[in-house]
């Protein structure tokens, strides 16, 4: 007889369990985590759970990434683990992109559970980049810089400028409390929508007489655009991902769904004037010097809203002003819009794949934020106010135009990504 304590019945299971699968298991599955929260491509997640799980030595890693939910199986010989994992974080973080795409690609042959989960412990601590007065401001930078696009006066783009700063707030503290996305989005483009009516209510006191025009009206809640998962699920449907990529299309569809009924709600008790406005008569040079910069304001509005660092949020400017100025102008000279879209949104892609060459940034990082200042907003809801009317023609019409304008978008930078990334385009996973 000993004094040895006999094992307790956990440990007698624990001691029949793959222990050391199960933690690498578990390290690729929170690595998968962090990415899906962090807004990126389902093809990304598992691409780099794949290369973590390579440096932890599992043999067959086999992984099913969506848009709300992970399923990873694995192997090691003749045994395996499977692992559900579920995510309800749908927010859009650049810098955690970078900086787990960064870990990805700096991982060396071998690598330890515990050391995965110490690099995942430091990226997750980490801070957002600016503080949510900032983040707020960026909103309404991009928002006005949309509104000088869309032809506004120049009341009307700081009337804009506050009224996406104060929707913006609203929306952080209402995810903040985890309220539900499609209340959260109604009711920051009810706050930004209200804002700018009485905004231009108070203007109007000094006597300058502004009309209530779409054109500001609607770019004041175009920080609430779900580009990020709209264009990531155009990647992930490139890839036949088709579940991921239809559930992230058909989620943002929703949200841009929920921001247009509040947006529609507020518009129908104030007199919108949604009469097409003129370019201002002013040389060719100087049109494209203001399309030059607001283009380049816009996409930088955007990018840092994504807390994205600022040498990524002045590249993906540059990007989105050469691109956007070259659309407009070809616009301008007869082409077609879906035309001139996708061919822009071609260049964004090819110009970005350039930028964040060797690693230096992913390129869904630069493309989106580039992008977002060619969604045609105000035309959405002209053709929202026509159906309400009953004018069914010019609402079919709008909505045809939107519809083909974004269809551009996503084929421009798809195309792109065949011509940049030979992996991605011949790869089969």
């Amino acid at each position: 007889m000993t004094d040895e304590p006999h094992p307790t019945t956990r440990e007698l299971e624990e001691a029949l369990e793959p222990v050391q699968l199960i933690e690498q298991s578990g390290a690729v599955v929170r690595t998968g985590l962090l990415m899906l929260s962090a807004g990126t491509a389902s093809y990304r997640v598992k691409e780099a759970m794949s290369a973590v799980a390579t440096s932890l030595g599992i043999d067959r890693p086999r992984y099913h990434v969506s848009f709300t939910d992970i399923a990873a199986t694995s192997h090691r010989g003749r045994i395996f683990r499977t692992e559900v994992a579920e995510n309800r974080v749908f927010a859009v973080n650049t810098d955690r992109i970078a900086r787990l795409d960064r870990f990805r690609r700096d991982l060396p042959q071998r690598i330890t559970a515990r050391e995965v989960h110490a690099a995942l412990d430091e990226i997750e601590r980490r801070p957002p980049l600016y503080a949510g007065w900032l983040n707020a401001g960026a909103a309404g930078i991009a928002c006005a810089a949309f509104a000088v696009l869309n032809h506004a006066l120049p009341w009307e783009v700081l009337v804009v400028f506050i009224a996406a700063l104060l929707g913006q707030l609203s929306r952080r503290v209402m995810a903040h409390r985890h309220f539900n996305a499609f209340g959260t989005v109604m009711a920051a483009a009810a706050v930004a929508s209200l804002a700018y009516l009485g905004g231009i209510a108070i203007v109007n006191t000094t006597g300058e007489g502004l009309e209530t025009h779409a054109a500001g009206y609607i770019s004041s809640v175009l920080f609430l655009l779900p580009g990020f998962a709209l264009i990531t699920g155009a990647l992930d449907m490139a890839k036949f991902d088709l579940r991921a990529g239809i559930e992230r299309i058909a989620y943002g569809t929703m949200l841009t769904m929920a921001a247009g009924v509040s947006v529609w709600g507020v518009s129908a008790v104030a007199n919108l004037d949604t009469a097409p406005r003129a370019d201002a008569d002013m040389p060719l040079a100087a049109h494209l010097a203001l399309w030059a910069v607001a283009s380049g304001i816009g996409v930088a509005g955007f990018a840092l809203m994504f807390n994205s660092p600022w040498r990524l949020a002045g590249t993906a400017a540059v990007i989105g002003m050469v691109a956007n100025t070259a659309r407009l102008w070809a616009a301008d000279a007869g082409m077609p819009l879906q035309g001139a879209t996708a061919l822009a949104c071609l260049a964004v892609g090819c110009l970005a794949a350039f930028a964040a060459r060797g690693g230096r940034w992913p390129v869904i990082t630069l493309s989106v934020p580039s992008v977002l200042v060619m969604i045609p907003g105000v035309a959405a809801h002209e053709a929202l106010v026509s159906l309400n009317q009953g004018d069914y023609a010019d609402a079919t019409a709008g909505i045809l135009l939107v519809v083909l304008v974004v269809l551009s978008i996503m084929v421009g930078l798809v195309a792109a990504k065949l011509v940049t990334d030979k992996k991605w385009a011949f790869g089969n996973e």
